[in-house]
């Protein structure tokens, strides 16, 4: 099996406001295994999102080179694409993207049926996560916090082998987030899945394999000493 997950090199990307070309991405490198944990930081509008999307397929860089789980990103069609999702690559939004008419328990269903499962952990997952109680809540009838652990909980029970995290724990008071920081990264240890954590958060940052700093369109090694 090919450990690589992720192998980006010299991706652009740029956006036309107006009259005006904004660059945004300016040759930005990346490589993630499998097993491996990588966070990245940056200020609002660094192009964080603008990552995740090229990585997930919701949009494609002006230039340079990727390559998911092998395959080149000029073999993959909008097809391709969704099936990716669908199966192996789980992307969590800040908003937790859950469906807002079906219950915590359908909406975990909904997701493994999607990869193709039709068995799943998906009550053990809202155990440990400390929301067994809201499985037969709406989304609206949740809290911030408990909406994205119900969101990491579908990304999980779809078991896929790349997770694209945008402020996983953002949503969750301090002694929540330390609570469910562990069983998301034991989970990426035990599953061997690769991830990619956008986050604000330096702690949950340093618990990471690597810290890269997405600055002036490019990812650098992060260093705390002129951050603090």
């Amino acid at each position: 099996m090919n450990d690589a997950l992720i192998q980006a090199q010299d991706l652009s990307r740029s956006y036309r406001t107006g009259r005006e070309q904004i660059s945004v991405l300016r040759g930005l490198s990346l490589d993630l295994r499998r097993g491996e944990a990588v966070a990245v930081i940056g200020p609002s509008g660094s192009g964080k999102s603008t990552l995740l999307n090229l990585l997930n397929g919701l949009l494609a860089p002006d230039s340079g080179q990727l390559r998911l789980f092998g395959r080149d990103r000029s073999q993959l069609n909008d097809d391709d694409w969704a099936e990716l999702r669908r199966t192996r690559i789980a992307t969590l939004f800040q908003d937790g993207n859950l469906i807002p008419t079906l219950t915590v328990a359908r909406n975990i269903v909904f997701r493994a049926g999607l990869a193709g499962l039709q068995e799943h952990d998906g009550e053990i997952l809202l155990e440990r996560l400390g929301i067994a109680d809201t499985a037969h809540r709406y989304p609206d009838q949740l809290s911030g916090g408990q909406r994205q652990r119900a969101a990491l909980a579908c990304a999980f029970v779809m078991r896929p082998e790349l997770i694209l995290a945008d402020e996983p724990t953002g949503s969750l008071d301090y002694a929540t987030a330390k609570r469910v920081a562990p069983l998301f990264f034991d989970a990426i240890r035990e599953r061997a899945l690769g991830a990619l954590i956008v986050t604000h958060n330096p702690e949950l940052a340093q618990r990471c394999d690597q810290v890269l700093e997405l600055r002036e369109g490019a990812l650098r090694p992060w260093d705390s000493a002129l951050s603090s």
